[in-house]
């Protein structure tokens, strides 16, 4: 079972690059995304993120009882859960114009961007999440940030697709 939550935990072991494992978990999130969201739209993207957190928990939770350090920079299933997240905006926005996911590439972009920075930054709740110290704040400060990032990426659609357009 440790062996399951370590491959769940750190991403099938992209976790363990040495430099930035939470911008490569960012980034593998992205063709996950996709491909779900080609495979069983909308709905299906949606019906993932509660998994996809489930399993985050749990395998963080079974994971760090060997460590000290209650997130270990490896552990990067709560960052697929948070730009999951920060994603859902473009899915949605793709959904209700029947537009390709990839025409919508600057909120890709926006999407990424925002995430990184409030996962990094952790102002307000995401900071309060982080230091819980335990397997629901290493997921729950992501998930905020994913929130904050969504937040942002519909922000700026608004701004570009109403007073720039």
């Amino acid at each position: 079972m440790q062996s399951l939550s370590r491959n769940i935990a750190t991403l099938m072991g992209l976790g363990f690059i040495g430099f930035a494992p939470g911008t490569w978990g960012s980034l593998a999130t992205l063709p996950l995304f996709a491909a779900m969201f080609h495979a069983a739209g909308l709905l299906g993207t949606l019906i993932a993120l509660p998994l996809i957190l489930s399993l985050g928990w749990w395998a963080t939770q079974s994971y760090t009882q060997l460590h000290k350090n209650h997130d270990p920079s490896e552990v990067i299933i709560d960052e697929v859960a948070g730009q999951w997240i920060a994603l859902l905006p473009l899915a949605v926005g793709a959904t209700h114009a029947g537009a390709s996911l990839f025409a919508l590439w600057p909120g890709w972009v926006a999407a990424f961007l925002l995430f990184r920075l409030f996962d990094i930054w952790k102002p307000s709740i995401i900071g309060w999440a982080d230091r819980r110290s335990d397997a629901i704040g290493v997921m729950l400060d992501d998930c905020f940030a994913g929130l904050f990032a969504a937040l942002g990426v519909i922000a700026l659609a608004g701004l570009f697709h109403g007073l720039l357009s």
